[in-house]
Parts: structure tokens; sequence; C-alpha cells
């Protein structure tokens, strides 16, 4: 055996160089993203806490108890320890292993009982890297495993910010709604009036009530809205909504969000936990191309065993023992292809892999091009709409003089009261577009795995 040693050792180092070397592979991306490298300064989206980026207080209450609540946010951490086991049990199977056996047998009237009990030792001497590298696989799968849990985080995060803007978006609308009602209902009174003193015509009553009933309807749509809204923010969090919440920021993105910059696709691929995990993924692939590699050559195996027997238990462990040294050596002969099969599959999934990844990292690089996009088309778009809404009150507040005047009929009052209703509806509606998508590109570039932001010297 001491002759064996270096052979051994040599061996083992060259079944290091069984798996092939990893290479990060090429990122299929521009170099920037669309306007130009990031803002010089700062720290970097994905280390803004999400505290930091969610200024609305409600909104930070309802994070902080759906990160405590969530279910598949604990699916999520209790997969990291189910992987974290499979991965210690892969990293015993390098280590020697001792069992100890007792056993009692009756014997006969001549022989009488016997007493015996034993140690075994075996061991697997890893030459070839076979045990190494399912080792590798199974840290990469576990890393891979913890990345899963954050982007998981950052992805709850999201979520419940978007579900909470959604339900902001709802009781906004629903306010709009109950001014138009409210205006229709105003209309109607002074129509109701007018007909009565013989003023107005039937049509312009109908009309006047048609008006007040499409309010009324809007009105109960925007409860169900509303209800639908916060029944899905219910079950991001994970409990019933608190009842001392702090009272909600206004409907404005200054009031609600701070404003991110953007980053290069290099510092992407160092933050975004999707991306981490593909690569962690394809780096178990390339070890599990090792392994299958390692199955060409011979498993050696060295197994020791030492016991004792006595016909009296007290005098067992005084009895003289035996033991026993036992090397094995299992080559594969024919396997009828099955090497070569395990090791072509092991190729192909790593290419897959490969592609995988490339594809974690064009995908990230869309959503944050379509955040870039949103922000830089979203302001003029919100102060068009903004300027939509004036004109239409105005046009309002002329056609109900006009009518009142007798010049115009009632039906250019209902037209405008219409078109303001839409206007607002509108506005609202790209209100919510710009916030969500500025909580999208916080989430795109990594941001949310973190509470505090993150600077050179500690947190702020």
């Amino acid at each position: 055996m001491i002759r064996l040693a270096p052979l051994a050792a040599a061996l083992l180092l060259s079944g290091c160089a069984l798996a092939p070397a990893y290479h990060r592979p090429d990122a299929p991306v521009a170099p920037t993203f669309p306007g130009g490298p990031a803002q010089a300064g700062g720290p970097v989206a994905a280390d803004i806490g999400w505290r930091d980026f969610l200024r609305d207080a409600r909104l930070q209450r309802l994070v902080d108890l759906a990160l405590r609540e969530n279910r598949d946010l604990r699916v999520a951490m209790l997969n990291v320890e189910k992987v974290r086991a499979t991965y210690r049990v892969q990293q015993a199977a390098l280590l020697p292993r001792v069992d100890v056996d007792a056993a009692r047998n009756t014997g006969n009237r001549t022989t009488g009982p016997r007493f015996t009990t034993g140690f075994t030792a075996s061991w697997e001497p890893d030459f070839f890297g076979r045990l190494h590298s399912l080792s590798d696989a199974a840290l990469q799968q576990y890393l891979a495993s913890e990345e899963a849990s954050r982007a998981a985080r950052i992805l709850l995060v999201g979520e419940v910010a978007d579900q909470y803007l959604a339900l902001r978006g709802a009781e906004v609308q629903l306010d709009v709604t109950r001014q138009a009602l409210a205006t229709a209902q105003a209309s109607l009174r002074i129509v109701d009036l007018q007909y009565r003193g013989g003023i107005a015509s039937e049509l312009d009553l109908r009309q006047a009530r048609t008006a007040v009933e499409l309010a009324q309807a809007n009105e109960q749509a925007g409860l169900r809205a509303r209800a639908q809204a916060e029944n899905a923010l219910v079950l991001l969090v994970g409990a019933p909504l608190p009842a001392d919440l702090p009272p909600p920021a206004p409907f404005d993105t200054n009031a609600l969000l701070t404003d991110i910059p953007a980053g290069l696709p290099s510092a992407l691929l160092e933050r975004r936990p999707d991306i981490l995990q593909a690569e962690h993924v394809l780096r178990a692939e390339t070890a599990d191309i090792g392994a299958a590699r390692a199955a060409f050559f011979p498993d050696i195996s060295l197994t020791a065993s030492a016991g004792v027997a006595s016909g009296s238990l007290a005098h067992l462990f005084g009895s003289g023992g035996v033991w026993t040294f036992v090397p094995s050596l299992l080559a594969p002969i024919f396997d009828g292809g099955a090497n070569r099969a395990n090791l072509d599959a092991a190729t192909v999934q790593r290419d897959i892999g490969v592609a995988q990844y490339q594809k974690a990292i064009q995908t990230a690089f869309r959503e944050v091009a379509d955040g870039l996009a949103a922000r830089g088309t979203y302001a003029g778009q919100l102060a068009a709409l903004q300027g939509d809404v004036a004109d239409q009150q105005r046009r309002l507040e002329l056609a109900q003089k006009r009518y009142a005047d007798g010049i115009d009929d009632y039906l250019a009052v209902l037209s405008a009261q219409t078109d303001l209703y839409d206007a607002r509806s509108t506005l609202v509606a790209a209100q919510l577009g710009q916030l969500t998508s500025l909580v999208d590109l916080y989430r795109a570039l990594g941001g949310g795995w973190t509470d505090h932001t993150i600077v050179p010297n500690g947190p702020v």
C-alpha cells in the first residue's frame, strides 16, 4: 500500500482534470443599454434598498409584512435548506464510513448463546475525480438555490409594490368616477327642474338620467376593481392587511418612488440573481461532465473490518478479535454504451445550460431596455394628458353655460361630461403605468434584495 500511494496521488491529480475547465459564456447583448451608460456617482440600482426606493410608509409596511408572511418566499427559503442538505450528503461521500454492529446468537444446547460485535470501515478513494465532480455539482446547485431565493425576494418586493400601486390606482379611478357621478347628478337635478318648468325637453331629461345611470354602473365596476386589487394584495402579503397602516402617500411618482440610475450590462450580470442562478446551474452541468467521464475508469474501494466473539457478554471485549482488509476494484468492460450515452447527455445538457444562461442575459437586457424606454416617454405622455384633462374640463364648463343660455341642447353637455371622464381615466391609467414601469425597472436592475441602500462604507 505504501508503494501504491504515489500512484494514487498521481491518479487523483489527473482525475481533477476530467471535468472541463469552466469559462463564462459571452454575453449576447450590446455593450450599453439604450440611452448610454449609467449616471456617474451614487449607488447602482441593485444596491438601493427597497425602503429607500419605496417612499410610501404604507407600502413599506406591507412589503415588510410580505417578506415575513408570503408562502412562496417561505418555499424558496426551504428549498435552499433542502439543497444544502443534499450538498452535505454528497460531501459525506468523500469521507470514510465507519459502522458498528452487535448481535446475540441463541446457539444450541451444546454451544450456548454467543455474542459478537464488530466495526467496519469503508472508503472509496476518489482517484478519478468522480466524487469531487458530484460534490462540485451539488455545491453549484446549492448556490443556484440561494440565488433563486434572492430572486424570489426581489420578485416579491416588486409584486407587492405593483399590486399596491394597482390598488391605489383603483382607488383614484373610483374617486374620478364618483366625481363624474356627482356632476351628473347635479346636472340631472337642474334638468329635472327645467323639465318641470317647461324649459327642458323630455329628451334632455332622459339624457341626463342616462348619464347618471352610466356613472352609477361605473362606480360599481370601480368598487369591484378596488376589492379585487385588495384581495390580490392580501394574497401577496400572506396575511390580512393591518388596520393600523399609515395613511397612503399621494398618487404621484415623486411621493411614492425614488428615481434610479440605469447600469451597464456587465454590472447587470453581477447583480441579477436569476442570471447568477443560471450560471451556477451551468457550472453544475460542467461538473457533471467530469463525473460522466470518471465513469469510464475503475471504482476502487477499501474495506476493513474488525470484530470479537464470546460465549459470555461479560467477557466479550476481553476476547481475542479478528480483522480483515479487503480492497476491491470494479472496472467497466462492457456496458452497452451506457457510459458513452451518459457522457453525451451531460455534454448536451451543458450546451443547453449555455443557451439558457445567455437567454437569461438577453431577457434581462430586454426588461431593462423596456424600463428605460418607459421612463423616457411617460413624462411627455403625462404632460399631454394633463393638458387634455384641463381642456376637457373647460369644454364642459362652456357646454353647461351654452345649454343654460339655450344655445345648445343637453347632448353637448353629455358629450363633454363623457369625454372629461375618459380623459381623467386615461390620465390615471398612464400615471399607474409610469409608477409600475419604474418599479419594474428597479426589479430588472436587480433591486429589492436588501432593505437599506449599500454604499462602500456601509448602509445609509
